[in-house]
């Protein structure tokens, strides 16, 4: 991390949380974002569902929620990006504040509640990216939707072809009876209604279903035969959990998902679980708690493909992405990988 990262991090942590982030947003939409070199070697290549990555370090949703800084951050050293989540109307989401910074924990306590400006302004921010690497959209439904399942058709419908993939999250705790969606009957039916809008998009993208870390044993069971019996492509296992177990910074009690280091372990597990109920036949992107190439590389030995991230942006700068890249590398190298594809779930029986 340079000089100029650790001051420019230590001045956001000043500010309240939600100013320091839209502050970012808005320099990085004006192209100011610090230059990075990105780290490429051969055995960080992967093809994840038909997405080639150069590498599989990838952005999770929730950063950039309109699209806004697509260009500059395709230039971090990403291999992919998620935007979003998009609802079909513009909507606020719940009242501020919002966001809160666990710092002892390494930790982010959000209630945002899908707040953006709506599909159809981020569908031209989609239409006009100029990345040169894969782009995803997060899909969601607006909090007082009469027919949410109808939601999530109408944003796939809007931006399915200005994107390289979608995700179904049907699994944020910040909109109420939201992972309701994840129960076999609703999941079955909102899954038949994908794949007649999928149809209807010039272009075969893939569909990822975002899952909680806080699914029971039986439930990812049920989840998982609906997923295996459908079109879906993969997994994202996960998002943000309800639990608040160990936490020592003054925010813990906060009502809203947590995300970094206390989920690490927690998505980790999941992932293996998933790997494991599926033989490793169905692609898994691993999301919780990444900041460092061996945190990447367990979820990856666990039975993921590639990698999402965004807490550890909050703590450790833009900078971490290449870190992550160069030390899964020699991760790889040092356990006699050639590939990530033959490290996917190498290590999963460590999880179970």
């Amino acid at each position: 991390m340079s000089l100029t990262e650790k001051i420019t991090l230590k001045l956001l942590n000043k500010l309240n949380p939600e100013l320091a982030h839209n502050l970012v947003i808005k320099a990085l939409a004006l192209k100011l974002s610090p230059s990075i070199t990105s780290y490429s070697a051969p055995s960080l290549n992967i093809n994840v569902s038909g997405l080639n990555l150069e590498n599989p370090i990838g952005l999770a949703a929730g950063f950039d929620k309109n699209a806004e800084a697509i260009d500059s951050l395709s230039k971090l050293g990403f291999g992919f990006l998620e935007i979003g989540g998009v609802t079909p109307l513009p909507q606020d989401g719940n009242p501020k504040p919002r966001l809160f910074r666990l710092q002892k924990d390494k930790a982010i306590i959000n209630r945002f509640g899908f707040n953006n400006k709506g599909m159809k302004v981020i569908r031209s921010k989609l239409e006009h990216s100029l990345s040169k690497i894969p782009v995803g959209v997060n899909l969601g439904a607006n909090k007082d939707s009469k027919n949410r399942i109808d939601d999530y058709s109408k944003v796939l419908l809007e931006c399915g072809d200005f994107v390289d993939f979608a995700t179904l999250n049907i699994s944020s705790p910040n909109t109420s009876k939201l992972r309701e969606l994840q129960e076999p009957d609703n999941l079955k039916l909102l899954l038949l209604q994908l794949e007649g809008v999928k149809k209807k998009l010039k272009k075969n993208i893939p569909i990822f279903v975002k899952i909680s870390p806080d699914l029971k044993n039986q439930a990812l069971v049920d989840l998982i035969n609906v997923v295996t019996e459908s079109k879906v492509d993969g997994i994202i296992a996960t998002n943000t959990t309800i639990s608040k177990v160990n936490l020592t910074s003054s925010a813990y009690n906060e009502i809203g998902g947590l995300s970094g280091e206390p989920l690490k372990d927690i998505s980790t597990k999941m992932i293996a679980k998933i790997s494991h109920l599926t033989d490793g036949s169905l692609p898994i992107i691993g999301v919780g708690g990444v900041s460092s190439a061996e945190d990447a590389y367990d979820k990856i030995c666990a039975g993921a493909s590639a990698i999402q991230l965004y807490t550890a942006l909050v703590y450790e700068g833009f900078s971490v992405i290449n870190k992550i890249c160069i030390g899964v590398d020699k991760l790889l190298k040092a356990d006699g990988h050639q590939k990530i594809r033959s490290a996917i779930g190498s290590k999963r029986e460590k999880w179970l």
